[in-house]
């Protein structure tokens, strides 16, 4: 077009360099497009399809992945170290953006619905049984591209794990079974007790929805992809996966995975002396010893206090203590007035 333009305008009597000035181009690249035989405009850049372009198939699989059940939900950020770690590889960070971003997916996906700012309700607990969360995770196995899943159900107040298994599967009907058990052997009927859980499928299955039902047990979701909502459950998986006897090699079979966890479990119970319940070990706190282990403290640092009345001057002794109200996700107002919840660490 514009070549033919030109043409015109120099046959009309006009001198080239002014003809090409009028386009905004310089006489010699009018001279080059008429050196090569189609004559193209290349100022946008070859035709030829770069050679990095996703093909339809790869594309559609980029969608059909990022819409599915398990990552809709999810920002590409999260999506591609998920795939990676089970050595999947669809395309880059960008890539998946860009391919969202086109189909009008970016914002807010599938049935995802935009983030709520609020938090959910402060669930406040002054004893054991009374408010549990729980959560699974991912743990590796030898073969690639597959994994383990590690459940774990807490009692918020005492730290106690109350229910723990590793399963080949995340099941909405493993979670519902493993909660009914957890009740019978604590002793609970379930009713009142508050059940904490993100936004995840199992979490929310039908199963298990029903289970709590029929039990009385009432539910408490996170806002989708806010893991601050339920801090104990994510400070559990890393104290478990930041253990010495956390295995730096993949496990190999399910039986392998169910040890480890099994003995996790007895050292968190018997061995961790837990910061956020005054470092005691959460069985104590949860079977009632916990007043007695922090008395018999305090009277170990009294007595050396009189032995040695000089190394301690006007200081108090320390006020070996624990909390006697732990707050789930409590409110600023809560945050500020009371220095007594615990914290999940």
């Amino acid at each position: 077009m514009i070549l033919r333009w030109i043409d015109e305008a120099h046959a009309a009597g006009a001198r080239l360099a002014p003809a090409c000035r009028e386009v905004g181009l310089d006489p010699r690249t009018i001279q080059r497009w008429r050196a090569r035989p189609d004559g193209d405009d290349r100022r946008h850049g070859p035709k030829t399809t770069p050679p990095n372009k996703l093909s339809p198939k790869e594309r559609a699989k980029i969608l059909a992945i990022a819409n599915s059940r398990e990552f809709r939900d999810k920002s590409p950020k999260k999506i591609v170290p998920i795939l990676a770690d089970r050595g999947e590889y669809l395309g880059s960070e960008s890539t998946f953006y860009r391919v969202l971003r086109e189909e009008k997916q970016l914002a807010h996906r599938g049935r995802a619905k935009a983030p709520s700012s609020q938090r959910p309700s402060e669930k406040i607990a002054t004893g054991p049984g009374q408010v549990w969360c729980w959560d699974i995770t991912y743990l590796r196995s030898a073969i690639s591209g597959k994994f383990f899943f590690l459940y774990l159900f807490l009692d918020v107040w005492s730290r106690k794990i109350v229910a723990h298994a590793v399963h080949e599967v995340e099941s909405t009907d493993i979670a519902a079974d493993m909660l009914q058990e957890a009740l019978e052997r604590e002793g609970l009927s379930g009713v009142d007790l508050v059940l904490h859980a993100d936004n995840g499928s199992p979490m929310k299955g039908a199963t298990l929805k029903a289970t709590m039902e029929r039990l009385g047990v009432l539910p408490s979701y996170s806002r989708p992809s806010v893991s601050d909502d339920n801090p104990f459950a994510e400070s559990l998986f890393r104290t478990a996966k930041y253990r010495p006897e956390y295995p730096d090699a993949p496990f190999d079979a399910l039986h392998d995975a169910n040890r480890w966890a099994d003995g996790f479990v007895g050292w968190y119970h018997h061995g961790h002396l837990h910061s956020g319940i005054g470092f005691v070990s959460p069985l104590d706190r949860h079977e009632g010893r916990a007043e007695a282990i922090l008395a018999n403290r305090r009277a170990v640092y009294e007595q050396a206090r009189r032995r040695h009345p000089e190394r301690w001057g006007d200081r108090e002794v320390r006020a070996w203590k624990h909390p006697s109200t732990v707050i789930l996700n409590p409110t600023k107002d809560t945050r500020l007035d009371n220095h007594d919840h615990a914290h999940a660490a």
